[in-house]
């Protein structure tokens, strides 16, 4: 049994509206979303104890989440991840969207689907939040109805994401939560075995934007297909941490992508998806400045991503799996995040 419950989170400044929260609870998860982005602000999970953490980055106030904040918990869009110099051509016409991360776009532009109110509709396991993404929307062709559903189902948590477009269009969407199986304001995550079912992953030019190379990971530091302690990992190969792009099976079905072990807490975190890549980041530029939950900060590594998702850049490299949108087509990815202890 799942029960779902409606309150008010806050009031967006100058009357723009009201963000509400939705609280979905099974006998194994707790899960907290507010309609502002979308995001899972709260995720509360049992240990081996029984004991329950919440396990995601983010705040307690709707003033959190309006600062300048680096995505936590949120849905991104229209497309997630960069694109480089945040130039594209389709169909003969060249399209500029706004440089929020020098030199490229990020997330969506400026005010990305992390920075909208998302109409909300109350499902019997779950919430779905819809909104129409006007045509020019940060650059953006053509307009774009979406709906991202979450539901829940006892230790498990499923995102789907679909949109229609009246024009192609690039979409890419995705969830960025930041995860910390010791519960969040635990220091690192340098004690979290991490494993990812991906055989090769995209090497980044220093803008974090792919070569456009697809590289083997066998004998690199991005070899994850077995599992790895993260902390003494990064120190053998004497990495920043990780914020790259996996390649997952090219499957539309769903398929394994990721596991995280917290052998402390004996928590497990799998995530399972229909999409082609995940970007593996490890917090690597939270840098302590940030209040969140409890007054406790987010220093560096203090929380890990699997942002399930189309690869980097697509839209300007044509041998990468296809971005476009077209009309009449429909844009429909679920990724699956199952929660449980060893």
């Amino acid at each position: 049994m799942v029960s779902v419950t409606r309150s008010v989170f806050g009031e967006l400044p100058s009357g723009a509206g009201t963000v509400e929260k939705f609280q979905l609870q099974s006998d194994l998860l707790r899960v907290d979303i507010i309609s502002w982005g979308c995001p899972i602000t709260a995720l509360e999970v049992k240990d081996r104890q029984g004991r329950a953490s919440d396990v995601v980055l983010g705040f307690a106030e709707l003033e959190g989440y309006l600062q300048k904040q680096p995505y936590f918990g949120a849905v991104v869009g229209r497309v997630a991840n960069r694109i480089a110099k945040g130039v594209f051509t389709l169909d003969g016409k060249e399209y500029h969207l706004a440089i929020n991360k020098e030199p490229n776009s990020l997330h969506g532009g400026v005010r990305g689907f992390d920075k909208v109110l998302w109409t909300p509709q109350v499902l019997s396991n779950g919430v779905q939040f819809s909104r129409v993404s006007p045509d020019g929307e940060e650059g953006y062709s053509g307009e774009l109805k979406v709906w991202v559903t979450y539901t829940l189902s006892g230790g498990e948590l499923t995102v789907n994401y679909r949109a229609q477009a009246s024009q192609t269009t690039p979409v890419n969407l995705t969830n960025h939560s930041y995860f910390n199986l010791a519960g969040q304001g635990s220091p690192n995550i340098y004690d979290h075995e991490v494993t990812i079912e991906a055989d090769a992953f995209l090497p980044v030019d220093e803008t974090l934007i792919p070569t456009g190379e697809v590289a083997p990971v066998q004998g690199t530091a991005f070899d994850l297909r077995k599992p790895v302690e993260l902390g003494k990992h990064l120190q053998e190969f004497r990495l920043n941490g990780f914020d790259h792009n996996f390649c997952l099976k090219g499957s539309k079905e769903k398929h394994f992508c990721a596991r995280v072990y917290h052998a402390g807490s004996g928590r497990v975190l799998e995530v399972y998806t229909t999409q082609p890549g995940v970007q593996f980041y490890t917090g690597n530029f939270l840098d302590g400045t940030l209040k969140g939950k409890s007054g406790v900060v987010y220093p560096k590594h203090s929380g890990f991503c699997l942002e399930t998702q189309n690869w980097p850049d697509a839209v300007n490299q044509p041998h990468f799996p296809p971005v476009l949108l077209r009309p009449g087509e429909e844009y429909d990815h679920t990724t699956w995040f199952k929660f449980s202890v060893a």
